[in-house]
């Protein structure tokens, strides 16, 4: 991550819990100074004081489960403090991002690599659980010529000179290698490329129609309808609308940053509470000719689709004049400041940064663009399943997507044209 909120915390200002728990619990509780038995569990020396109590050990952390659970905005202390400038990044940088890290490790990365003020600054993409890329033979020998160019003056490769290695080095995803098989992994090709985002990429709308298609065309019919699925979802019980292209006719490659445009409303259950907020969930999927998903390894090596993206829509406010807005990727500042009425019945127009991805899309193979109320699956161990942070008291409800003449609902790809045409 190098946003502590946007990357980790609170994905489109929802909160992250399960993660932070889970890392909290197996990497601060077991660590903690002082907590009884390491010696015994082989796990480091006891401590000076010897053991300490629960309470002593209560008191001398700060629980981050709590803290994210109780501070919801950039503005409060609590995430302010851990703010920076990552322009003040001027040492030489390579910024190694996991195109399977669809919840973390991936988006930091790019963002590092992008706004970071180094002047020798590269970017290198990598396949395969969250851990295990950095010891791969190959991986191991590009940390050690980049390490060794800049701690040894031994630079072999050209690092250390301007222009000499291409600032980005992709690996391209291009059919079903399985999952968490780094051999199998090894068959993806790789390409440099002198800039990030690629500067020949043709972003290409694919528009939501009402028979739930992508289409290229913008879709020509002034008939107002919508689509409506129940809030609240969950990864057991998920409620989802999906949209598919038709299968495409030439290989096609998506690598970049991706916007999904949505026009959405809500209303409440005729028996339940009114709902004050909806919570936008979207997925992108890579569909076979046989009609399979290609599923790729995730952090922890489960399977995950190609990305995903999340929006609360109480905190949907742009700020176009922010440094860091760009057109294909929507800068918010989710602020205190920055929430804004969703109101039962009032339709909003909003657009949901999705993760950036990469993908070769083969000839006959399809892209499935998923909105949902919650969690599906590819979301591991980063569920967003907090009771408070999402509670039937604000969610519970049903949403809809809207369509007509002035609710046209679309994803803008990154698609790149080869070098060749």
């Amino acid at each position: 991550m190098s946003d502590y909120y946007r990357d980790r915390c609170r994905h489109g200002g929802i909160l992250s819990n399960a993660f932070i728990k889970f890392w909290w619990d197996r990497q601060v509780i077991t660590n903690q100074y002082g907590r009884p038995g390491r010696n015994a569990r082989n796990w480091g020396p006891d401590t000076i004081e010897g053991d300490l109590s629960q309470a002593e050990l209560e008191k001398n952390r700060r629980d981050q489960t709590v803290d994210n659970t109780m501070n919801k905005f950039r503005d409060d202390l609590y995430y302010a403090s851990k703010e920076y400038d990552m322009a003040d990044i001027q040492v030489p940088l390579l910024s190694v991002a996991n195109w399977g890290g669809i919840l973390l490790h991936l988006r930091g990365n790019v963002e590092g690599f992008s706004h970071a003020g180094s002047r020798l600054k590269y970017l290198r993409f990598v396949t395969g659980r969250h851990d295990l890329p950095f010891y791969y033979r190959d991986e191991v020998e590009v940390q050690r010529s980049f390490l060794d160019a800049f701690l040894k003056d031994d630079d072999r490769v050209g690092w250390s000179i301007q222009g000499k290695i291409p600032a980005v080095d992709l690996v391209l995803r291009k059919g079903d290698v399985g999952v968490n098989d780094a051999a199998a992994e090894q068959k993806y090709t790789r390409r440099k490329e002198a800039e990030w985002p690629i500067a020949r990429t043709q972003y290409t709308r694919f528009f939501l129609t009402p028979d739930q298609k992508l289409i290229t065309g913008e879709p020509a019919s002034d008939e107002r309808r919508k689509l409506s699925y129940k809030a609240l979802g969950t990864l057991e019980n998920p409620h989802l609308i999906q949209f598919s292209t038709e299968p495409f006719a030439a290989e096609t490659e998506i690598t970049g940053h991706i916007v999904a445009h949505l026009n959405v409303s809500m209303s409440p259950d005729p028996s339940g509470p009114t709902p004050t907020d909806i919570d936008l969930f979207v997925t992108l999927r890579h569909i076979l000719p046989e009609g399979k998903e290609v599923h790729y390894t995730g952090t922890a090596g489960d399977p995950v689709p190609l990305t995903k993206g999340w929006l609360r829509v109480s905190l949907r406010r742009i700020n176009p004049d922010h440094l860091k807005h760009r057109p294909w990727l929507p800068h918010r500042d989710y602020t205190s400041t920055d929430i804004l009425p969703v109101i039962p019945g009032e339709v909003y127009a909003v657009d949901i940064e999705v993760w950036p991805t990469n993908v070769v899309v083969e000839k006959g193979s399809k892209i499935v663009f998923e909105v949902s109320s919650g969690d599906t699956q590819g979301c591991g161990i980063f569920r967003h399943n907090d009771s408070s942070d999402r509670s039937e008291q604000k969610l519970r409800g049903s949403n809809h997507i809207h369509f007509g003449p002035e609710s046209l609902n679309y994803v803008t790809l990154p698609v790149i044209p080869s070098k060749l045409d």
